[in-house]
Formats: C-alpha cells, structure tokens, sequence
C-alpha cells in the first residue's frame, strides 16, 4: 500500500514527485514510456525562470536527477485500468496492481492529427508530430508545418536549421503564437505563410511529395509539393482511463477545482491534463506542487 500514485512522468508528475517524495510519504510514479511528455521534444526553452534557455530533454534530465536523489520510486508500465472511486486508489498495469490512499493524474495530452483520408499511410514516412525528433532528416528539404499557435511556430523556426523552405500553413489569417515568437517568425526569410488554407490529403508514392490544399474562404483546390509535414494543431488530453469517472469538460480536460481536486475524494489531476486556460511547462509544474501538498493533507485526514 502507497500513500500516493501518480499517473504521468512530465513536468507535473516529477514535480508532483519531487514534493511528495520530500515530504516522506510513501510514493510511485508510473509511467508507460518515458519521462518528460511533450516537453522533452522541445529543442529550446526560454520562459522557465531560471534558464535563460535551455531543452526540454535538459531540464528534464535535472528533474529526473533531482526527484531521484530524494528517493521517488519511478516504474515504466502501461496502465491498463483504474478503480479509483473508493477509499483505496487501484492502478492495474501489465505487471501489477498497485494500491494507495491517494492518486494525482497527470497523463498529459497527445498531439492531434489532421485527419485527412492518407495520414496513417504516412506517419513516419513523411508525416511527423515532431520537429526536433525528425528535423534534422530534412536537410535542404521543402517542408510544411501545419497550425499557428506557439508549438506550430517554435517548430518552424526549428526547421530553418536544416530544410531550404518551410511552409506555415493555418486555417486562419493570423497566428494564435505569442508575439515574440511570431516575430521571429516573419523575420526568417525561410519560412513562407499560406493563409486560410487547410489540408485535405496528403500525397505520394512510397514517401510524402506533396500536399492537397484547400482555401477555406473562397474554396479554391491547389496542390503543394513537399518533402515532409510536421502536423502542431494541438493537443487531446489523455483522459481515456478516466472518462465516466471523473468529471470533464466539453473537451475532455479534467475539471479540478484551484487545489486540484477532481470531483472524487483523494483523486486530484495536474498538468496538461486539467481544464485550465495556460499550458506550459511552469504551470504544469505548480500544478504539481499544489496537488502533490493538498493530497498530503487528504492522506493525514484519512489517517487520523
């Protein structure tokens, strides 16, 4: 029996490790694949405080060493089901069952696809959700990044390193990324914006060769010849083990209240996760703090 589980090894879950683990109660981290989440793809921080930059895979590499120095047991497993609604919290992976008074899900989101009729055919052969995982494959490439928000932009930029042209391609006629980052942005003579435009398939032979467009105001059809496409239009929360269990919103996010407490006594959520309106690395990490502190009282209180 563990005082507390924590489901989801990002910013949020090692945050929330690291504040449980130094407040000695008896913790285990699960995560199916490996730590970090999102951030770890993300060749370039600079907004965490501290850091005037830094990778995502660096500064997850300083939580990792900081959470284990204090002793926070981390396990790789899939989880296959939840019985979260009594007293005692069960997680049930492919290897076991494990057991705790208190549970805090923090399992992330996963990015979106575009849903065009040949983009399963071309996931990895063309088609990738990751520019720093797959960027350097296209050196003096022509590429395409689908979205306009911070990650579409941040990716974009990341791919002037080594493609000759990238194409950012959104739906609208403004991007939604933060002004600094749109700045960049317009500033880089590599990257070329194609505006209220959508893609609607994705073509080719063995690999990615060009992509099928269409023109959301006027409906006009045009075709654009591409090596690879990097797909930023957001995020699904990861929220399948807990649909019918805890309360969510119209999207899927868990509804917590400021404490992070879901609708079921001893089950708390953090991170990307939550329904909240910010997303980065510094909230998912507060969020962890403050859940990891308010399950420690839950964890007293049905104690006494």
């Amino acid at each position: 029996m563990y005082d507390l589980i924590i489901l989801g090894g990002g910013p949020a879950g090692l945050t929330a490790g690291l504040y449980a683990a130094r407040s000695r109660l008896k913790t285990v981290l699960i995560e199916k694949t490996y730590l970090g989440g999102q951030i770890v793809n993300t060749y370039q921080l600079e907004n965490y405080p501290g850091y005037e930059e830094i990778s995502g895979a660096d500064l997850i590499a300083k939580m990792e060493a900081q959470v284990r120095k204090h002793g926070l047991e981390i396990v790789n497993e899939d989880v296959e089901s939840l019985d979260i609604t009594g007293d005692v919290k069960k997680v049930k992976t492919s290897n076991k069952t494990y057991e705790a008074k208190a549970i805090i899900l923090a399992m992330g989101a996963t990015p979106k696809k575009l849903g065009v009729p040949n983009e399963d055919r071309f996931i990895g052969a063309g088609i990738s959700f990751c520019a720093t995982c797959d960027g350097a494959f296209y050196r003096d490439a022509t590429v395409a990044v689908i979205g306009g928000g911070n990650t579409a932009v941040e990716d974009a930029l990341y791919l002037t390193k080594f493609a000759k042209k990238v194409y950012i391609i959104h739906r609208r006629n403004e991007l939604r990324a933060t002004k600094i980052e749109q700045e960049k942005a317009f500033a880089n003579e590599k990257i070329e914006f194609i505006w209220d435009t959508v893609v609607v398939d994705v073509e080719g032979e063995y690999g990615v060769e060009r992509l099928k467009l269409k023109n959301v105001k006027t409906g006009g059809e045009s075709t654009l010849n591409v090596d690879g496409v990097f797909v930023a239009i957001g995020y699904a929360p990861n929220t399948e083990l807990v649909k019918g269990i805890v309360d969510l919103d119209e999207y899927g996010y868990i509804m917590t209240d400021d404490d992070m407490r879901t609708n079921i006594p001893g089950v708390f959520a953090a991170g990307d996760i939550r329904h909240k309106s910010l997303r980065q690395v510094i909230t998912a990490a507060g969020d962890g703090a403050t859940a990891a502190y308010v399950a420690e009282k839950y964890i007293d209180s049905v104690k006494k």
